[in-house]
């Protein structure tokens, strides 16, 4: 079967490496699945996380699926400041009423950003861990995403709950330290516990979170390292797959 697709996004045909989509085999038939993959390390060919992406891609594409990714780069994207305005929007829904002026404004910007979230079947996070947290772009991207009546809802009874149908999510987040088994010579890892909450409270799961390092150190332990991450990943891109099926 062939499938001629025309993608658009700012009014640009998109290129291979900015679009994806994942061709399935579903009872028998293929089922086409978007992929969105955030990458959040402003290094590009120096990353680690980004490299770890690009070697889970090709373990997809040997499953035999027809891959297309569609890339959110965090740091070309020219995402908009959290600012005033925005949070101005936030609580102008949070108590009920439509934002106004400058408000609605940004609330716009902000359906656009959340509108290419929902769209995605399956979501794919390559990060570095920075001052063992996640880096301010990837924040500012969650935070403007994290919206009432967009991604989630609140009952004063029931409390929080996500809109968005859940998704699968998987994470890639490398780090210079060793933190496979817990603290890296007494460095938490604060990256982990705040992406299981915000992504699970955006509707996403179930969440993977495969971590890379150490990146740092003599040779012939980040070698191993990556050796290790490798296997894991080919294993990982076959599950994922079945989960976003």
């Amino acid at each position: 079967m062939t499938y001629n697709l025309h993608i658009h996004a700012n009014a640009s045909t998109l290129t291979i490496n900015a679009l994806a989509y994942i061709f399935m085999r579903s009872h028998g038939d293929w089922t086409m699945v978007r992929l969105l993959y955030v990458s959040a390390s402003p290094r590009k060919a120096a990353s680690a996380s980004i490299a770890a992406a690009d070697i889970f891609f090709a373990a997809l594409e040997e499953t035999g699926g027809e891959i297309l990714v569609d890339e959110l780069d965090l740091w070309r994207a020219h995402l908009p400041e959290f600012d005033g305005a925005r949070i101005a929007a936030k609580y102008a829904k949070l108590a009920g009423r439509e934002p106004s002026g400058a408000e609605a404004g940004a609330w716009q910007q902000m359906r656009t950003l959340v509108s290419r979230f929902a769209a995605a079947d399956a979501v794919v996070v390559a990060t570095p861990m920075w001052n063992f947290g996640i880096p301010y772009k990837l924040k500012q991207w969650i935070d403007l995403i994290t919206q009432p009546g967009l991604t989630f809802a609140f009952d004063p009874d029931t409390g929080y709950s996500p809109i968005i149908r859940p998704r699968p999510a998987f994470v890639i987040m490398s780090s210079a330290g060793d933190y496979s088994k817990g603290p890296s010579f007494g460095r938490p890892d604060l990256a982990t516990p705040y992406l299981e909450a915000a992504l699970p409270f955006l509707g996403l799961g179930p969440i993977s979170i495969e971590k890379i390092g150490p990146t740092a150190g003599p040779p012939e332990v980040t070698s191993s390292a990556n050796a290790l991450a490798i296997a894991r990943l080919k294993t990982c891109a076959a599950e994922f797959l079945g989960q976003a099926s």
